[in-house]
């Protein structure tokens, strides 16, 4: 296998001549193995959606030159479409909140807008994962969007599951409508019910279980981008944190918001807790 070299301040790394991360994924890499498992690709595709949103925002206030712009945007959409799903080897589980994986979404896309204008892997004089892809970003403000766009793109997926489930089990309601059989409470046979019935209850269930998926969207809806490392937006500009969630919304088409309180967005994540125990109940 053949390697290029790249350096950072702890000194050098060998990195793959072929893989468009770079010297923060590598070391993610080597620091990193814990689970064996991959990030999900959802998270990485909503990365994308988020780092392309960011680039037009910066492109519309004249803060990125349009050719380096264009080449990031592009390198984006290949992502969002399902390419390069092989550069995002990273661990779930990583110190940093979050920090190796949006390292590794910044090289990849770095890189391979330096191939789209015409230049080779590592020339980050061509286009910069930090200055260039994260420009007017942090960690504590993409990952979680891209965490909340994601879940809510995996929830409404489910939603639609679930609300053929509902139907099969209405189905059935109206098929058994007319089959008696046994109640049973405590393992006893207690008094009569339909077998549609039963059934029924089973599509209620069901059908609450898809409205609390809609409702708990109200809160992963409110994001945070813009806010930077602890919410106050300290490094970007006040027309960018403004213009950055129109391009988010219009990009993915969901009625995303920005929140009132930016650093209670940033510091606090109970909207996934409300998620999980939806998924458990």
């Amino acid at each position: 296998m053949e390697y290029r070299i790249e350096k950072d301040f702890l000194g050098e790394k060998k990195i793959p001549k072929e893989a468009y991360w770079g010297i923060h994924t590598q070391r993610a890499i080597e620091n990193f193995p814990i689970t064996g498992y991959r990030t999900p690709f959802s998270l990485i595709r909503a990365f994308a959606i988020v780092k392309k949103a960011c680039c037009m925002a910066n492109l519309e206030l004249g803060y990125i030159d349009e050719k380096k712009a264009n080449a990031i945007i592009l390198a984006c959409d290949e992502i969002i479409d399902g390419k390069l799903a092989d550069q995002f080897p990273l661990d779930p589980l990583q110190g940093g909140a979050g920090t190796s994986t949006n390292m590794n979404v910044n090289e990849v896309i770095a890189n391979r807008a330096i191939e789209i204008l015409g230049g080779e892997k590592g020339d980050y004089s061509i286009v910069h994962p930090l200055n260039d892809v994260n420009l007017h970003q942090s960690t504590n403000d993409t990952y979680p969007t891209a965490m909340k766009v994601a879940t809510i793109v995996e929830l409404r997926n489910l939603s639609q599951a679930i609300a053929r489930l509902q139907g099969a089990f209405q189905r059935k309601e109206k098929e058994f409508a007319q089959v008696v059989k046994t109640g049973r409470t405590e393992l006893q046979e207690a008094v009569p019910l339909t077998l549609g019935a039963e059934f029924s209850a089973f599509a209620e269930a069901i059908a609450r279980d898809r409205w609390r998926t809609f409702k708990c969207e109200e809160r992963l809806r409110v994001v945070n981008l813009g806010g930077t490392a602890v919410g106050t937006g300290l490094g970007a500009p006040r027309s960018y944190i403004f213009l950055v969630i129109e391009k988010l919304r219009a990009i993915t088409g969901l009625g995303l918001s920005r929140g009132e309180n930016m650093v209670d967005q940033t510091a606090n994540t109970d909207c996934f807790v409300e998620v999980s125990g939806i998924l458990k109940a």
